[in-house]
């Protein structure tokens, strides 16, 4: 073998074996806080998303209902006629959002007050995760609520017009007729922003 030929074969094995180390470090990183760790920080890197901005859409004012189908991380059927009757908080998300990882402790929170309570159920819509990775995100960070794996778009198509797929995470506070009352742009950054918009909603026909 030539000297150049065996240059080429170190720089393809260096190549390769740089590839798997960076491979590693993405998994790696959906198992971590690193990135909620940036966001705390003030670094915007590897996400794009709002602003955190509150909008509540006055009762004569709200849309048609909203009605979706799909399927959550562990395979079973979710509709939009399961939640009828009860507000509806969705939250649009995936793993390597730092503001995601960040918000998920205040929204387990509520969930679990609501889940005693009643009154109000929460949701998430994973936008590009495959099932797994919702799975572990929920374990990491203690989710007991589900989430639509939606890697086709079809709840994001459901909400168009309502949430732009490049403002993630965005939640969203869904009346008991289904439709949207309000909505957070970004980070929901205070337990008793979302709270207010929730029990604010209750009973609303």
């Amino acid at each position: 073998m030539t000297g150049a030929r065996r240059g080429a074969g170190h720089r393809m094995r260096v190549a390769t074996a740089a590839l798997v180390a960076a491979a590693t470090l993405v998994v790696a990183g959906c198992s971590n806080d690193d990135l909620a760790e940036q966001y705390r920080e003030g670094s915007n890197k590897g996400y794009i998303a709002g602003d955190g901005t509150v909008t509540e859409i006055a009762v004569e004012n709200r849309g048609d209902p909203i009605d979706f189908e799909g399927t959550d991380e562990n395979g079973e059927p979710v509709s939009s006629a399961d939640y009828r009757g009860e507000v509806l908080v969705v939250n649009f998300w995936y793993a390597g959002c730092a503001p995601c990882r960040y918000e998920a402790p205040l929204l387990q929170g509520l969930n679990a007050e609501y889940t005693e309570e009643g009154g109000a159920a929460f949701l998430g819509v994973n936008v590009r995760d495959q099932a797994p990775t919702a799975v572990s995100f929920a374990e990491t960070y203690g989710v007991t609520y589900p989430s639509v794996v939606d890697t086709d778009g079809a709840l994001q198509l459901a909400f168009s017009g309502e949430v732009s797929p490049k403002a993630v995470p965005t939640t969203l506070v869904i009346d008991p007729e289904g439709r949207v009352a309000a909505r957070i742009v970004g980070l929901v950054s205070e337990e008793s922003i979302l709270d207010t918009l929730i029990k604010s909603n209750l009973g609303t026909s």
